[in-house]
C-alpha cells in the first residue's frame, strides 16, 4: 500500500470564486458579459497592457492572434518542438505550416541564437510562436547582446507569446505580457490561475486587438453584451468576417476575477515547492534538475520538470510507474510535436535533427508542483525518487 495519494495536479479555490460565481447565477446573464468585461479589464491592469480580450481558452488566444497578425495560407511559422500541440495546431487551422525548432537543454526554450540561425536557414518565415516554457520566460530582450525580439525585429518577424504556462512571470522585472506583437495565456484547470476553461489575448496594438475582439464571435461588428443591455433597441449588427465561437462565459470569468485576486500567493506557493526540489533532489545520480536564467521570484513554476539522464539506473517509464506504485502522480512534458503521427508524416520529420528536444524527451518528468502542496507531501516525494533513483532504502529497479 502507498503511504499516500498525491496527485500530479490539484486546483486551489479557496478565495471569492464561489461567491462570484454566486453573483453571476443571481444575475439572470451566464455568458459573456459585466464579469468578463471586468477580467479582461483588471487583468490587463495588472499586466500594464494596453487591450485584453478573454476567450474560452489559451488555443482560441492563439488562433485568434496568429489570424489577427496576418498568418494565412501559404505562410510558415516558428514553432518550438517542446510544446504542447496547441502551438502549432493553430497554425495548420490558418492552412499554414509550422516550422519546428529545437530548443536549449536545461530550460526547453527558445534562445536568440536558435532563432537566428533559423532566420537565416528560412527566411520566408515571418512569424514566431514562442513559448514561455514550464512558467520560465524566454530571453525576449538581455543586458548584452541580442535577445528574441532583437533578432525577430530584424528578421522582419513578428512575435507571438505562448504564455500558458506563464502568469505572471518576468523577465528583467518585466511581466510576460508585455514584450512581443501578441501574448496569448491559458486558464485551464491546472494553469497557474484558472477560469476551468479559457484564455486570454493582450496586446499593444490597437487592430489586433480589434480583430481579434470581432473574430471571437462570429465576426460580429457589435459585443453582445452591448446590445443587450442597450436602453435602446439595438437588435441589428452586421457580420464582417467569417469568425469563431471563442467568447469567455461570465461563470468563468467569474472564478477568474477570484484566482487574478491571489495571482501572486499562488505563485508563492508554486515557488515554495520549487524551493524544496532544487535542494532536496540536487546531487542525485541520473537526474538533472531545471536550469533557472532567472530568479525564482521571477519564475510561474507551472512545471516543475526534471530528466533522467542515460546514467539513471532506470528509464523515466519505469521511474513514473515506481512513483505511482507510491501514490504520486507525474506527466511528462513533452513528447516533441515531430514524433506525433501527423506531424512526422505531413512533414517528413527526423527525431535525428532535434537532438536537444531528443535528449529532453527521453528523460523527461514532472513532478507535482502546487500551492497546497503539504510539505510532508514534498518530504514523500523527494524521498520516494532519491530511494528509487539512488537505490536507497532498498529501492529496487
Amino acid at each position: 500500500m502507498a503511504e499516500m495519494k498525491i496527485p500530479y495536479s490539484r486546483v486551489l479555490c479557496d478565495g471569492n470564486e464561489l461567491a462570484y460565481v454566486r453573483e453571476v447565477l443571481e444575475s439572470g446573464w451566464l455568458t459573456t458579459a459585466s464579469k468578463t468585461l471586468e477580467f479582461e479589464k483588471k487583468f490587463g491592469a495588472a499586466l500594464g497592457a494596453r487591450h485584453a480580450c478573454a476567450v474560452n481558452s489559451g488555443t482560441a488566444a492563439l488562433h485568434l492572434a496568429l489570424e489577427a497578425i496576418g498568418v494565412g495560407p501559404g505562410s510558415k511559422v516558428f514553432v518550438p518542438a517542446m510544446t504542447f500541440t496547441a502551438s502549432a495546431e493553430v497554425i495548420r487551422y490558418l492552412n499554414a505550416d509550422p516550422v519546428f525548432l529545437d530548443v536549449e537543454y536545461g530550460t526547453s526554450l527558445l534562445t536568440p541564437e536558435i532563432l537566428e540561425e533559423a532566420a537565416w536557414r528560412y527566411p520566408e518565415v515571418k512569424t514566431a510562436v514562442v513559448v514561455h516554457y514550464g512558467g520560465q520566460a524566454a530571453a525576449m530582450t538581455v543586458e548584452k547582446g541580442a535577445g528574441i525580439l532583437d533578432v525577430c525585429r530584424r528578421k522582419g518577424i513578428r512575435v507571438v507569446e505562448d504564455a500558458a504556462h506563464a502568469f505572471p512571470s518576468r523577465r528583467g522585472g518585466r511581466l510576460v505580457g508585455t514584450f512581443g506583437d501578441v501574448t496569448c495565456f491559458s486558464f485551464y484547470a491546472n494553469k497557474t490561475i484558472t477560469t476551468a476553461e479559457g484564455g486570454m489575448l493582450v496586446t499593444a496594438d490597437d487592430r489586433v486587438a480589434a480583430r481579434a475582439k470581432v473574430m471571437r464571435l462570429h465576426g460580429i461588428d457589435r459585443d453582445i453584451w452591448n446590445r443587450y443591455v442597450s436602453d435602446k433597441p439595438s437588435w441589428e449588427y452586421d457580420v464582417v468576417a467569417p469568425g469563431f465561437k471563442y467568447n469567455l462565459p461570465d461563470v468563468s470569468a467569474a472564478i477568474g476575477l477570484a484566482q487574478l485576486e491571489r495571482a501572486e500567493a499562488l505563485r508563492k506557493g508554486r515557488e515554495r515547492c520549487a524551493r524544496y526540489y532544487m535542494e532536496a533532489l540536487a546531487g542525485i545520480p541520473g537526474l538533472d534538475l531545471p536550469e533557472l536564467q532567472v530568479g525564482f521570484e521571477e519564475h510561474a513554476w507551472h512545471l516543475f520538470p526534471v530528466v533522467l539522464t542515460p546514467e539513471a539506473r532506470l528509464s523515466r517509464d519505469r521511474c513514473v510507474e515506481r512513483l505511482a506504485d507510491r501514490g504520486i502522480g507525474t506527466s511528462v512534458h513533452y513528447k516533441p510535436l515531430y514524433r506525433m503521427t501527423y506531424y512526422r508524416e505531413r512533414y517528413g520529420l527526423n527525431p535525428a535533427d532535434y537532438p536537444n528536444s531528443e535528449r529532453i524527451w527521453n528523460g523527461c518528468l514532472s513532478l507535482p508542483i502546487y500551492p497546497d502542496l503539504r510539505p510532508e507531501e514534498q518530504a514523500y516525494i523527494g524521498r520516494s525518487l532519491r530511494e528509487i533513483l539512488s537505490g536507497e532504502g532498498g529501492g529496487a529497479v
